[in-house]
């Protein structure tokens, strides 16, 4: 009886040495743009920061890490420690197409942890007012008569302007240079400076810049709300759709009960009516996917892709 109580009391002691968990968040928090300030990702952090700030009751910290299509971030955040504390703006289909198109990635898909995934833009191909091109047939016209002398900016290679750029090269039977940028801002400086021909832009991108450019086709099923009078690709007989989502995510061994704190937080601001309103008016779509529905989307996006990187690599 007494080794029992002596035990007891041992257990008790130990029990009462464990450390209570912490509250998650205990400290500021990183969030990571893994491109240059300026772009889709960067705008709406900065929506997203006061807010975050609010739910989560710690600074949120903005900080960039360019490179790479934003392969350089991502093998960055997975080195990360898994608190919570430290988390990154993820997009696809860059997070899809670089491990499947390179070796050397830095980081594997599956070792991102998805937060929420809260906003999409179709993307299109443009060119500059001046441009002689006033249609997609005339581009292609020139294209085929000048191979490789079009050249299209677009952000980061393996990204999905890159990928948008090789398919629809080859639906055209056509050769054009593709001119990668550190993000889309740069890719936009670039264009907007006549550094290049044509530019695969963002939605958003495109809708601010509406009065010295001009969109050849966007990559929706349907016409895009914003700009209704451009045609789709696929009215042009081009069954080419091209959109760039963009979440959150988190290093790998992430705790689920920490990804439920944050998915909560992204998809509050995520389904506010005002913040929809903001989106759609700044030329996004607005998504809500939280944790489980967006790990659900990337594995169904890398069955999606393994074929056509295949093809280009």
């Amino acid at each position: 009886m007494k080794q029992f109580g002596l035990r007891l009391f041992i257990c008790c002691l130990a029990l009462c040495a464990v450390p209570a968990m912490a509250e998650f968040p205990e400290k500021a928090i990183t969030y990571q743009i893994p491109f240059g300030p300026g772009g889709q990702s960067d705008l709406e952090a900065r929506r997203q920061q006061p807010l975050l700030e609010k739910a989560l009751g710690q600074k949120v910290v903005i900080q960039y890490k360019p490179g790479g299509g934003g392969s350089i971030g991502w093998a960055a955040l997975i080195k990360q420690k898994p608190d919570g504390h430290f988390i990154s703006g993820i997009n696809i289909p860059h997070i899809v197409l670089q491990p499947l198109a390179r070796g050397n990635a830095g980081y594997q898909t599956a070792d991102l942890v998805p937060i929420a995934i809260f906003q999409a833009t179709p993307i299109g191909l443009a060119v500059l007012k001046e441009s002689p091109f006033q249609t997609l047939e005339d581009l292609i016209d020139y294209a085929k008569q000048n191979p490789g002398a079009i050249t299209c900016g677009g952000s980061g290679t393996w990204s999905g302007h890159h990928i948008a750029h090789l398919q629809f090269s080859k639906m055209a039977a056509i050769e054009m240079t593709y001119v990668p940028a550190k993000g889309a801002a740069k890719a936009v400086a670039s264009f907007l400076g006549g550094h290049v021909k044509a530019m695969w832009g963002n939605s958003n991108d495109l809708v601010q810049h509406t009065d010295k450019i001009r969109v050849l086709a966007f990559g929706t099923e349907t016409p895009f709300p914003n700009m209704p009078e451009v045609p789709t690709f696929k009215s042009k007989q081009f069954d080419l759709l091209a959109s760039i989502d963009r979440g959150a995510g988190a290093p790998p061994e992430t705790p689920m009960a920490v990804i439920k704190i944050l998915e909560k937080a992204f998809l509050d601001i995520a389904n506010d009516p005002t913040i929809k309103d903001q989106m759609k008016n700044d030329g996004f779509v607005p998504v809500s996917m939280g944790h489980a529905a967006a790990k659900t989307y990337i594995e169904e996006k890398i069955e999606v892709w393994k074929p056509v990187v295949a093809e280009f690599k």
